[in-house]
C-alpha cells in the first residue's frame, strides 16, 4: 500500500470558525466546503478536514465527540520567532510562548477558536 496522502480530521463545533483560523493564519486552502464540513489543504503540510459535532456523516458513536487532547504539530525549518511574532500581530492567541527544551526543541503553541492546540516545532542546532 502506498500512501498518497495525510489527513487529520477534528470534529468541532464551529467548522466555519476553524476554517477562518487555518486559511486566514495559517495559509491553508480550502478544498471543498458544505454545510458543517469543510477540506482544506497545504501543500507543505497535512491536509484538514473539518467536521461539524453532530453531523449524520460520522457512525452515530462518532458523531458528539469533539477533537481533544491532540497537538497538530508542525515542524519548521527556520522561522519560528517571526512565526510568533506575526502570529502574536494577528491577534491570535499564544498558548505556550516561544521555548526552547533541553533535548533542542524549540516550539510555541496557539489555539484556534474550537480548542484545537497548533504547535509549531524548530530543532535547534547545538553543533
Amino acid at each position: 500500500m502506498q500512501f498518497t496522502a495525510s489527513t487529520v480530521s477534528l470534529t468541532i463545533d464551529d467548522v466555519t470558525a476553524s476554517q477562518e483560523f487555518f486559511t486566514t493564519h495559517l495559509g491553508y486552502t480550502v478544498q471543498q466546503a458544505a454545510e458543517g464540513f469543510a477540506s482544506l489543504s497545504r501543500s507543505d503540510a497535512f491536509d484538514v478536514v473539518l467536521l461539524a459535532r453532530g453531523i449524520e456523516v460520522l457512525p452515530p458513536e462518532q458523531r458528539d465527540q469533539r477533537a481533544g487532547g491532540l497537538i497538530l504539530a508542525y515542524t519548521v525549518a527556520d522561522g519560528l520567532d517571526e512565526e510568533e511574532a506575526r502570529l502574536r500581530a494577528a491577534g491570535v492567541p499564544i498558548t505556550m510562548p516561544l521555548r526552547e527544551e533541553p533535548w533542542g526543541e524549540r516550539l510555541f503553541q496557539v489555539t484556534d477558536p474550537n480548542g484545537v492546540i497548533v504547535q509549531f516545532v524548530q530543532w535547534a542546532d547545538h553543533n
